[in-house]
């Protein structure tokens, strides 16, 4: 199989292309062919090696990855496609289903034509494809969906509540102005003003430009703040709290669980959440993909086809 590899951190230069054994399922995993992955911020930050937080945290993180060089050469979290093949322990999936889901943990490996993955709730997420979701649709859908469930959840979103979301035109903004509004809430978005027009389509009530004065000059208090980027001081979106108010950020930690996932997938079925797709490229465009999104300026999501083949046409990937 085609997989995108790199051994050591860096630009997105590093990435090669190889042709690799495909994997063979163990007794618990499904062997899915994948048509479509995508490119997060995630991924940027261990392609380069950098993590975010102290200096402890980066170093338990580099050891975990790789302290001099990625111990998996084959990123990639995110993947939809069909199951090709079963382990014997098996029952959720059969072959011929379209799934999707994401890695968790420390796994990669959706950067490539096929990838194994556990079915087990607590060691992978993996759930059928929606027949109203594209292949590429449901790729972009995991993880900046959770990450925006997860922060929202914590701090205890309700209806009624006014929500600053700062980055409101990537993929955890754009997911959290949607999940917001469809849990009743008020949404005050910040982005760069020419994506204004589409982030009030997908639920804004209020914008601001994170370019000009207007978030520095704002005399508005919200109960939440979300920081979906983490580019800008805490302090500096804390101060636009209510008394009482509660702060989030991409910084905090989340993890991959299959009953967000579920919930997510019920609410897009509600048609309150859709996945927006900025780019689609081959998996032989991996370094532009990557440049691109480091760029800091993509529109939702960015998309890895991983192949496009008469069957995947057929899917409407």
């Amino acid at each position: 199989m085609k997989a995108i590899m790199y051994d050591r951190y860096g630009d997105p230069g590093v990435f090669y292309s190889q042709q690799t054994a495909q994997p063979v399922p163990e007794s618990n995993e499904v062997l899915i062919k994948i048509y479509a992955s995508s490119v997060t911020a995630g991924e940027i930050k261990i392609r380069k090696g950098q993590f975010q937080g102290s200096l402890f945290f980066t170093i338990i993180l580099r050891l975990l990855y790789g302290l001099f060089k990625p111990r998996r050469k084959i990123s990639g979290f995110e993947f939809a496609g069909v199951v090709e093949a079963t382990g014997s322990a098996v029952t959720r999936f059969k072959n011929g289903d379209a799934v999707f889901g994401t890695t968790t943990g420390l796994q990669h490996g959706a950067y490539a034509e096929y990838i194994c993955v556990p079915e087990t709730r607590n060691q992978g997420v993996v759930m059928l494809k929606p027949d109203y979701l594209s292949f590429e649709a449901a790729a972009v859908l995991p993880i900046g969906a959770m990450t925006a469930l997860q922060l929202l959840q914590k701090v205890k979103i309700k209806p009624g509540d006014t929500v600053l979301v700062y980055g409101a035109s990537g993929s955890v903004g754009s997911y959290a102005v949607q999940i917001a509004e469809a849990f009743g809430a008020k949404v005050t978005a910040v982005c760069r003003s020419v994506h204004h027009s589409w982030v009030r389509s997908i639920g804004a009530h209020e914008l601001m430009d994170y370019t000009g004065d207007e978030l520095r000059h704002c005399r508005q208090r919200f109960d939440i703040v979300l920081d979906a980027v983490a580019k800008v001081k805490p302090d500096t979106l804390r101060r636009l709290l209510k008394k009482g108010g509660r702060f989030c950020s991409v910084k905090s930690y989340t993890r991959e669980r299959l009953e967000d996932l579920e919930l997510i997938v019920n609410i897009a079925g509600q048609g309150k959440l859709k996945p927006f797709i900025d780019r689609v490229y081959s998996l032989d465009q991996m370094t532009e993909a990557h440049h691109y999104v480091e760029l800091g300026h993509k529109k939702g999501n960015v998309v890895i086809r991983c192949l496009q083949t008469e069957t995947a046409l057929a899917n409407n990937v």
